[in-house]
């Protein structure tokens, strides 16, 4: 990619932005609208459950695929057919007749979605070579998740109580087209200096562990032991293909090897574990906020500000954090806030005083917004530009599949806590494991952000990114992998 201008750089982050905005803005939108659904078409807790999951599958299964073959064919090519795709999905969605239609055209939307926010953070990545500036860039795109957070729920509970769920869906169209336009004129072509070779094993491999695990967390509670144990089986089997498969590829999907940096696994598992939170906190509160209290779509949106608002602020500070000082202060920032939070619900039942619910929104919403940029960072920094697609992929499916586990796990509890009752009489009751599993998911980011932070997994970074480049130089000497 040629040196572009400061405006320019800026440009390019902007129009990478707005990609990220739609793809944000779709899940935080569709959460405020899962009653309205639910009311229309008639839909259980497990089919509100794939209302979201399968959009967040599809994009965890597809997104490293998409990523290394926008460093082979083109990442600007990959990027607007990626936004094409996504923009005749989220027409299709609005236009779905019934529930299992909806699940299908988000899977769409899903296959779009999942060109989009890997390839924009490659295109940053390669566009911000120096660290400082690309932290202050990745802290950037942080507060769009911050902001998607914040207008989401407004922008949401206005269309569906005014409009309609469907509504919510046309947002997209605009911005799609809008960002189209931009990044046929203003973005450059760039592609990796070697084109890696496609995997179709392990694409194979990924989508059936993905969705056969899925699959059995979230129809558990509402099949019987015989209907669900096949698919753990068939994503256990996958799982164990999957690590035996990647290791004797010359360029697999998932390369393992990444995997020797302690941070890399770090963010890697810290962002399972702060997205499955994510996931799962909007799907409780949701519910909770219109079944349980009975607001309205909007009022149930103004209620989350007080978690979007934080998030919004905390995500720039967190990415100069990350530039001055390294991730581990906002790791553990995010890691403390969102335990507090998670025990203020799991012991102190904070659903049941105004008081206590906002100050558990307020402290999920800093931990959240603090996250976001350590994770980013970690998972490009010390690599070769040449993989950066596929090392910011891992990072990004990493998230999604958090969120996905979330839904599915948090969403499969309450359904078993709930059972045949109404949501009013035992939500409290039946959601509390889910608050404890939350807590255990900001233990982790806490624990994560100082043990892969230090001394010692700063020397794994070294080692893992020498031996990379050294294995990736006697490849291509040899002309393994070519």
């Amino acid at each position: 990619m040629p040196q572009l201008s400061h405006g320019r750089r800026m440009l390019v982050l902007a129009i990478c932005c707005m990609s990220l905005l739609i793809v944000s803005l779709d899940n935080t939108v569709l959460n405020v609208a899962l009653p309205s659904l639910q009311r229309e078409l008639d839909a259980s807790t497990s089919g509100l459950q794939w209302t979201i999951d399968a959009y967040t599958l599809v994009l965890a299964s597809l997104l490293m695929l998409a990523g290394s073959t926008a460093d082979r064919i083109g990442r600007r090519r990959v990027f607007m057919s990626g936004l094409v795709v996504f923009t005749l999905g989220s027409l299709l969605c609005s236009l779905a007749p019934d529930l299992n239609w909806l699940v299908v055209f988000r899977m769409v939307q899903a296959v779009g979605g999942s060109m989009l926010n890997p390839v924009a953070m490659s295109i940053i990545t390669n566009t911000f070579t120096d660290p400082r500036e690309r932290a202050r860039a990745i802290g950037v795109w942080g507060a769009v998740v911050g902001l998607s957070m914040a207008a989401g729920p407004l922008v949401g509970g206005l269309l569906v109580d005014s409009v309609g769920w469907r509504s919510i869906f046309w947002v997209n169209l605009p911005v799609g087209l809008v960002a189209l336009l931009l990044t046929w004129r203003f973005v450059p072509e760039s592609r990796a200096p070697r084109a890696r070779r496609p995997d179709p094993v392990g694409q194979v491999l990924v989508i059936a562990l993905f969705g056969s695990l899925t699959y059995a967390i979230i129809e558990a509670p509402h099949g019987s032991l015989g209907s669900t144990l096949p698919f753990a089986a068939l994503a256990l089997i996958a799982l164990l293909a999957l690590l035996r498969h990647e290791p004797r590829r010359p360029e697999p999907l998932i390369d393992l090897r990444f995997f020797r940096s302690a941070p890399f696994s770090g963010a890697t598992v810290i962002a399972v574990s702060a997205f499955a939170a994510l996931g799962g906190f909007l799907f409780l509160s949701t519910l909770y906020l219109q079944n349980v209290r009975g607001l309205s779509a909007m009022e149930a949106g103004l209620w989350m500000l007080p978690m979007a608002v934080p998030t919004f602020l905390c995500a720039p500070l967190s990415g100069r954090l990350v530039g001055s000082r390294g991730p581990r202060l906002p790791l553990v920032i995010a890691g403390g806030a969102m335990t507090v939070s998670g025990l203020l619900f799991a012991l102190f039942e904070a659903e049941t005083s105004n008081a206590t619910l906002l100050a558990g929104y307020l402290l999920f919403g800093v931990g959240f917004g603090f996250v976001n940029a350590p994770i980013t960072n970690t998972a490009v920094s010390g690599m070769p530009t040449d993989q950066a697609g596929v090392a910011s992929a891992v990072a990004s499916t990493s998230r999604q599949l958090g969120q996905t586990l979330g839904v599915a796990v948090l969403g499969a509890v309450l359904a078993a806590g709930v059972g045949s009752s109404s949501y009013a009489d035992t939500f409290v009751t039946a959601s509390r494991p889910g608050w404890w599993i939350l807590t255990a998911c900001g233990a982790a980011v806490l624990t994560l952000g100082v043990v892969t932070t230090g001394r010692w997994a700063r020397s794994t970074a070294e080692r893992a990114a020498r031996r990379l480049k050294g294995e990736e130089e006697r490849a291509r000497r040899t002309g393994v992998g070519a």
